[in-house]
């Protein structure tokens, strides 16, 4: 279980280590690759080539997902892992618009569309292995180690990003100091396709598997006869994804371009609340064993439909404390999300179509509420010049998931195939 869980959790590690490092250096690479005489311009332009990434994703979904129900598990995440990786060195090694001018970007957003698309197939076939490997008692509390990678990743790209700027000028960090957390991407993948090549398949895939009940035809079973899951999967991933990305992928520019905070500052204080978020979130999935999934995201979404304006209005204010403690609660409301999704979300599917269905439906949400957020909340901040635009954007995505978390049914303690 244990080795089960660190070789899911490192593909998890390993795509929001390229997600940290890219964010955290948004505007840097806005410098080097989208050369403008506008910061504005620059920003917006990095973060559309982030959102490509994932406008392709639930490509990567449909491709991965039901080739997971066909072939297994194991080996489908191990080409991910592969891909995801492989992308993520490749940025590192980019010229910039300095030295082959257009093409530096166009060679991005090609990286970026191989990322998203390997990508397409992480989280849902993660998600799977863990939970068909857990007990039903205890699927809370394990599938939960899965975004303790997913923090740990950021964690990781975003710390050695704040060192490195912290340490190097501008000059320095424009020149070739961004291209390092990028490199690192390297050896982190070679380590999670090792931990995956050595692990068995699932126990619930390889039962299916000898008892040949396997699909023939799993993406066709999966859209025509699990719309009505994939659907609630979409429903309750939107909040999910734009909390999500406002909070991990969006702050760090948020708190040192609209909020004027020192960049080290900013970069130090979401770093911070990650580790808190690492240490609470195990907690949580022990906790959504005890009381159930749904409580727990309910109670999360209603807290994000009321907490985001006046959490938003006290960062706005400029001062660093009330700034910490804005972002403390919208830190919070996440974590309850991030320790009871990863169990709740496989629960909707049933074992011959459970890779396929949560990864086109969770694809298909990200693809427009998770990636996204950073770009559209840039936009939105220029078109209006109001500071309190993210606080809307995350209470009308909580208004639209509150339903499909109150429709679903409660899968605690439940056993996984019904």
């Amino acid at each position: 279980m244990r080795r089960a869980i660190a070789a899911a959790a490192m593909g998890n590690c390993m795509e929001w280590f390229d997600f940290g490092t890219y964010s955290y250096l948004a505007v840097t690479i806005g410098r080097v690759f989208f050369p403008s005489g506008s910061t504005t311009v620059q920003i917006l332009s990095s973060f559309a080539a982030f959102a490509l990434s994932f406008l392709i994703r639930p490509f990567g979904g449909l491709f991965f997902g039901p080739l997971g129900d066909r072939i297994g598990r194991q080996r489908t995440l191990a080409t991910t892992i592969l891909l995801m990786s492989g992308s993520t060195f490749a940025i590192g090694l980019l010229p910039g618009y300095a030295s082959i001018g257009i093409l530096a970007p166009i060679l991005l957003v090609l990286a970026r569309l191989l990322q998203g698309f390997s990508t397409g197939g992480e989280y849902g076939g993660a998600s799977t292995f863990i939970a068909e490997y857990a007990s039903d008692r205890r699927r809370g509390f394990l599938c939960s180690w899965l975004e303790f990678g997913t923090l740990a990743g950021y964690v990781l790209g975003a710390s050695l990003v704040t060192v490195l700027t912290l340490l190097l000028p501008r000059e320095a960090m424009d020149a070739w100091g961004w291209r390092v957390p990028f490199l690192a991407a390297g050896p982190l993948g070679t380590i999670g396709l090792y931990l995956r090549l050595r692990l068995d398949d699932t126990p619930r895939f390889k039962s299916m598997e000898h008892r040949g009940e396997t699909a023939d035809s799993p993406l066709r079973e999966t859209v025509t006869q699990n719309w009505r899951p994939i659907l609630l999967c979409v429903g309750m991933v939107i909040v999910y994804n734009v909390i999500d990305y406002t909070v991990l992928s969006y702050m760090p520019t948020y708190l040192s371009q609209v909020l004027k905070i020192g960049e080290g500052s900013a970069l130090l204080i979401v770093v911070a609340l990650m580790l808190l978020l690492m240490a609470l979130i195990t907690f949580v999935g022990r906790l959504s064993d005890r009381v159930g999934r749904k409580p727990i995201l309910v109670g999360s979404c209603v807290g994000l439909v009321l907490l985001p304006y006046p959490a938003f209005l006290m960062m706005s204010q400029g001062h660093l404390f009330e700034t910490i403690v804005g972002l403390l609660v919208l830190g919070l409301l996440l974590v309850m999300l991030l320790g009871t999704m990863p169990s709740a979300l496989p629960a909707l599917f049933r074992t011959r179509v459970r890779y396929g269905g949560f990864a086109i439906g969770y694809n298909l949400s990200t693809s427009i509420f998770g990636g996204t957020a950073p770009l559209v909340l840039s936009a939105l901040i220029a078109a209006t010049g109001s500071k309190l635009v993210p606080a809307f954007y995350v209470m009308a995505a909580a208004l639209v998931s509150l339903v499909p978390f109150l429709l679903a049914k409660e899968t605690a303690k439940e056993p996984l195939e019904q």
